[in-house]
């Protein structure tokens, strides 16, 4: 008998359909965020079995299948452990929805949702308050990017903005010192010995900050790297602005 040597196609178009989310950590993530609306729980006996470890699953609908049913639904490539979980987007917040912004990070179109996932998480890991995209040029919620987040995306605010260089003139206004990252930079990264309220603004990759963003930063920074290789994923550039960002606090 002949096989298919191409992956099944997934039933739903995550760009325009519903948003699955999936994985343990992601799907117990949304089920604790009383801010997630809930629709459909899709899980495997064993799977539901691990999810009710972390708590309840409360008033969603629990729906039994296989791992076979979840690889047609969500592509052969979801690393799903058996669960998968219906929900409407995540709330977006705006800037005065949070009270205290002490340590942002902001995103001047990053589109890709791997390194916008692996970025909320990052973020979350060290205490920032909140992750802001613009409305244009940043990917829409999916489970490719909520898993990378492993539960971030219904732990961290994700904050919203229709212009950049607006909200960061209402940060600058609101006592944060706004600290941009670019190769080109005159000035080395180093560890902040301060507490100074910190907005971490990040390009895409290869494209980097646009002009009217830099313009906007206080300080300009980059990342020496010593090594053959002189750049990193943006994802890995967050982790280390974030680390030598909080070295005071």
């Amino acid at each position: 008998m002949s096989r298919n040597k191409f992956p099944p196609k997934p039933r739903h178009d995550p760009d325009a359909g519903p948003v699955y989310l999936y994985g343990i950590h992601t799907v117990r993530a949304a089920l604790d965020n009383p801010r997630r609306a809930k629709r459909n729980l899709l899980a495997t006996p064993n799977a539901l079995t691990r999810l009710m470890e972390g708590g309840g699953t409360g008033k969603v609908r629990v729906t039994e299948t296989s791992p076979k049913e979840l690889d047609r639904l969500l592509g052969a490539d979801a690393v799903h452990q058996g669960v998968a979980l219906e929900v409407d987007p995540v709330s977006r917040f705006g800037l005065d929805d949070i009270a205290t912004l002490d340590l942002v990070v902001m995103l001047d179109q990053v589109t890709d949702p791997h390194n916008v996932g692996a970025i909320l998480r990052t973020a979350c890991a060290f205490g920032a308050d909140a992750v802001i995209t613009t409305a244009r040029y940043a990917p829409r919620e999916t489970g490719v990017m909520a898993k990378s987040a492993s539960g971030a995306l219904d732990m961290i605010p994700l904050i919203e903005v229709r212009n950049l260089g607006d909200a960061l003139d209402t940060l600058k206004k609101r006592g944060l010192t706004v600290l941009g990252f670019d190769s080109e930079a005159p000035a080395p990264l180093k560890p902040r010995e301060d507490a100074v309220p910190l907005a971490i603004v990040l390009g895409a990759e290869g494209k980097g900050l646009r002009q009217r963003t830099r313009e906007l930063c206080d300080e300009m920074v980059r990342l020496d790297m010593p090594g053959p290789i002189k750049s990193l994923n943006v994802s890995n550039a967050a982790a280390i602005a974030l680390f030598a960002a909080t070295a005071g606090r």
